[in-house]
């Protein structure tokens, strides 16, 4: 016992020591607003970049009880991971709300034989969370553009099996309204504190969670009559929409998105543009009420539905087809359509200043994208509902610091499985999607910018 003990300690000494080391060499990292594709959270960063450089100064200098970290993706351990992203503070969508997100790695090893779930997410909350949103208060104006504050925390919990020590990991996602957020230590007391939480949404580990400040159990979502708008709005994961690409992402493979809505994309605008040509239902009596648009609901079922298949082909074929694996394959709605998004990153790096954005874009299709479709598709979920399939290519841009390029081919269900079937040709296929650089859409004639 004494041995397994010590083993365990000195492996917390070690990860404690490199995520302080990462820590410490973070500098002013953050997103650069070029990065982002949307063009609302885009703005929103260019704007608040000075106030989130020097929050995220004021969060590496705060001294925590453990080691507390900005990771932009709490997915993998700092201390396994090659490279730390430590860009942890962004404009974000959550549930067709903009967020500012706060997302890190707490060094904390809690004793699951000691601590309740409840007491593990409380003490995260009191030794994280709510000395950051001190520092949010001092350091971003209280009527900042956006709806909420949101934090995504990982942490280990440590339990006994047999003769040596488990470590696993909790993520704890906390979404205050804004004006919640920035008077919650004004209030006195934990009760008031307590009313607050209460109507905000919380989860860990994906799922709907009744923190309960200082006490053993958490409480019974389904007897506090929640309302407002940090309503937990089904019993589903939640997600946070990746600042660098117009979609939805989530940090972790299991926490996969299902009742969020895709960020708003760029307005199709000009004459000449494209027009994005979706399946239409089924002629059927024109005295027939219209079928409802998609919801929500939609998006869950079909979400709950495939997630085992989502899954398996994420783990499985991940690397096949390089998808994303902190952006994991999800349903959402884009424009009253239902769709499934992809996110892949490309092999291919492209030097900025010799190619054009629509050379780089032909040749992410061309080159990348179309020579996967025949074996990607047998792969996807089958369900009459989805029109469309989001695929958006992460491009790296030469060897500078950061630079990356979303390249979104919004492409009808129909069109790319006569596309693999050899029913039309590449530029049929283009002819009938959207395409979209960074958020905004393009005209693309693959064969003229060759």
């Amino acid at each position: 016992m004494i041995r397994r003990d010590r083993t365990f300690a000195f492996a917390h000494a070690l990860l404690t020591i490199t995520i302080g080391i990462l820590a410490a060499s973070s500098g002013f990292a953050q997103v650069s607003p070029p990065e982002i594709a949307n063009p609302k959270l885009r703005s929103a960063e260019q704007e608040y970049l000075p106030q989130l450089q020097s929050l995220q100064h004021a969060i590496g200098k705060a001294q925590f009880p453990l080691p507390f970290i900005l990771t932009r993706y709490v997915g993998v351990d700092p201390a396994r991971q090659a490279s730390l992203d430590t860009r942890g503070l962004e404009f974000v969508y959550f549930q067709d709300r903009v967020l500012l997100k706060i997302s890190g790695f707490y060094t904390a090893a809690f004793n699951s034989d000691q601590l309740t779930v409840n007491e593990r997410a409380s003490r995260t909350f009191q030794e994280v969370i709510a000395p950051i949103l001190g520092l949010i208060a001092e350091q971003i104006s209280p009527d900042v553009k956006c709806e909420g504050i949101g934090f995504e925390i990982a942490y280990h919990v440590r339990s006994a099996r047999g003769n040596s020590d488990f470590e696993g990991r909790e993520i704890l996602v906390v979404v205050l309204d804004r004006a919640d957020a920035f008077a919650f230590l004004s209030e006195s007391g934990n009760e008031r504190r307590q009313t607050i939480l209460d109507r905000s949404g919380i989860y860990l580990d994906a799922k709907p969670f009744g923190l309960a400040l200082d006490q053993k159990d958490a409480l019974n979502r389904e007897t506090l009559g929640k309302s407002g708008p940090g309503e937990v709005r089904s019993a589903s994961s939640p997600s946070f929409a990746d600042a660098s690409t117009p979609r939805l992402s989530s940090s972790n493979a299991r926490v996969a998105p299902t009742t969020a809505s895709s960020p708003s994309h760029a307005t199709p605008a000009g004459n000449g543009a494209n027009s994005l040509v979706l399946p239409t239902a089924p002629a059927t009596d024109p005295k027939a009420a219209p079928a409802p648009d998609p919801s929500s609901v939609d998006v869950e079922r079909l979400q709950a539905r495939f997630q085992s298949q989502l899954d398996a082909l994420l783990k499985e074929n991940g690397n096949q087809f390089h998808l994303v694996d902190y952006a994991p394959p999800t349903f959402a709605l884009y424009h009253k359509q239902l769709v499934l998004q992809l996110t892949l990153r490309s092999p291919l790096s492209f030097d900025k200043s010799t190619s054009s954005i629509y050379k780089r874009a032909a040749q992410s299709f061309d080159l990348f994208l179309a020579p996967q479709l025949k074996a990607l598709i047998p792969k996807l979920p089958s369900d009459h509902q989805v029109d469309a399939l989001d695929f958006s290519i992460l491009n790296r841009l030469g060897n500078e610091k950061n630079a990356s390029e979303a390249v979104e081919f919004i492409c009808p269900l129909k069109s790319v499985r006569s596309f693999v079937e050899d029913g039309i040709t590449s530029q049929d296929l283009i002819d009938q999607s959207l395409v979209l650089v960074n958020g905004v859409r393009i005209n693309l004639h693959l064969e003229l910018v060759e």
